[in-house]
């Protein structure tokens, strides 16, 4: 609540959203499309290397949609084999010199708020613009896990001509998900801590994804025999051959007893690095 409500002040300065997600179209959030959705649009579709290529007709109905009158633009990876940096300053350019600035009309600088869920690369997309218009390092912190921006930032510069800022925005998921598949999607792709889930749910959770999308690269990655129904033997294998093992304390009858044992939240934990890396495949998850 405290990060849209910053969100809502510095969109009074805005002239376009920049809204970046890895899932099409559970990475949306509602609650950010209702509060700001008065200015242009541009959706970035990040992590395209890693979808399936058979299901991009999901990634290209990822837009705002409604019916609102929203002037929006879609980029993804796979639409053109200019890189995605170079798309976005030229595209929305083009979106705020069309569009009504109402009393920013008279400023030559564009002023951009960047929006998502939590860990979808925000901060690295700030950062890459202004490596490659201005030349200059990262002015932005970034991590592999949700929650390095915590509040509205300052402008930041990515670009001379046009003069462009970009504001960084802290990830914000709706107060409810709209169902408990969404949440699982959500959290396979790091928008939620994996702890707070559970590194076991979310691995069940995405076995059950791949064998129904029927991607069974797990199957020669982890040299099974035949794809696995359910999630417990799948993680004695990983555990077993790859030695996650885990010294734990038995009482007896003649004292305290040190034992190997296996590591089931670490042979989880790897088998979501692996399918986070596409080491598992091309999987879109909507």
């Amino acid at each position: 609540a405290a990060g849209l409500r910053q969100m809502r002040l510095a969109l009074r300065r805005a002239d376009c959203l920049v809204e970046r997600r890895h899932i099409p179209l559970s990475g949306r959030n509602p609650a950010l499309l209702e509060a700001l959705g008065i200015r242009p649009h541009v959706l970035v579709l990040n992590k395209m290397d890693l979808a399936d290529p058979r299901r991009q007709s999901v990634s290209a109905g990822a837009g705002p949609g409604g019916g609102k009158p929203w002037c929006h633009r879609q980029v993804t990876a796979s639409d053109s084999p200019v890189p995605v940096p170079l798309q976005v300053v030229p595209m929305v350019a083009r979106l705020v010199a069309n569009g009504p600035r109402y009393h920013r009309a008279e400023s030559s600088e564009h002023n951009i708020l960047v929006i998502g869920v939590p860990n979808v690369g925000k901060s690295s997309l700030i950062n890459s613009l202004r490596r490659l218009h201005l030349k200059k390092g990262k002015a932005t912190a970034v991590g592999g896990e949700p929650g390095i921006t915590k509040a509205v930032l300052s402008r930041i510069q990515v670009c001379e001509k046009p003069l462009m800022y970009l504001v960084d925005t802290p990830g914000v998921l709706p107060p409810r998900l709209g169902d408990v598949e969404t949440g699982m999607k959500l959290a396979l792709c790091g928008a939620i801590l994996d702890h707070l889930v559970g590194e076991d749910i979310m691995a069940d959770y995405l076995l059950y994804t791949l064998n129904k999308q029927q991607q069974f690269e797990y199957v020669q990655r982890y040299g099974l025999g035949q794809p696995c129904d359910h999630i417990e033997p799948l993680l004695k294998h990983v555990a077993l051959t790859q030695g996650r093992t885990q010294k734990v304390k038995v009482l007896t009858g003649t004292g305290n007893v040190n034992m190997m044992m296996l590591n089931y939240p670490a042979a989880a934990y790897e088998f979501l690095r692996d399918f986070r890396a596409g080491r598992l495949g091309r999987v879109t998850l909507d």
